[in-house]
C-alpha cells in the first residue's frame, strides 16, 4: 500500500508531465499524442514508474523508445517544475500502459458475443 506522500508525489509528477509532453513532445516524437495515465513511486521515493498511453501513432513502440531516449531531458524539465516541492527528483522510467487497449479488446469481445447470441441477451424493458 502506498503512503500518502507517495501518492502526493505520484500525482504531482503526473500533473507536471502533461505540459512537459506538450512543450517537448513535438521535438521528441512528432505528432503522436502521449498522455500520462499513472505514476507509481517506490517507497524510498527514488524511482518513479511513469505509464504512458500513446495515440495517433503508427508505431507505439518507436514513440516509447524515443521518449525513453529523451528521459534525461524530460527529467530536467520535471525537475525545473517540482524542485521546490521535493528534496530529490526520482529516477524516471517510462512504460507503455496497455489498459486502454485491453479495455477495447474486452469491449469488442462483448459486442461480438452480443451479435453471436442475441437471444441470450436479457434486455430490461
Amino acid at each position: 500500500m502506498d503512503s500518502k506522500r507517495q501518492l502526493q508525489i505520484a500525482e504531482m509528477i503526473k500533473r507536471n508531465f502533461a505540459p512537459i509532453f506538450q512543450e517537448h513532445g513535438i521535438y521528441i516524437y512528432g505528432s503522436a499524442f502521449v498522455t500520462v495515465t499513472s505514476v507509481k513511486i517506490t517507497p524510498d521515493m527514488a524511482q518513479a514508474k511513469v505509464y504512458l498511453s500513446i495515440f495517433n501513432a503508427d508505431d507505439k513502440e518507436t514513440v516509447l523508445k524515443k521518449v525513453v531516449n529523451h528521459t534525461h531531458l524530460l527529467k530536467q524539465a520535471l525537475a525545473s517544475r517540482i524542485k521546490n516541492q521535493v528534496r530529490r527528483i526520482p529516477s524516471i522510467f517510462f512504460y507503455f500502459d496497455e489498459t486502454i487497449d485491453e479495455m477495447y479488446k474486452v469491449d469488442t469481445m462483448f459486442k461480438n458475443l452480443k451479435t453471436m447470441y442475441p437471444e441470450s441477451v436479457n434486455e430490461e424493458e
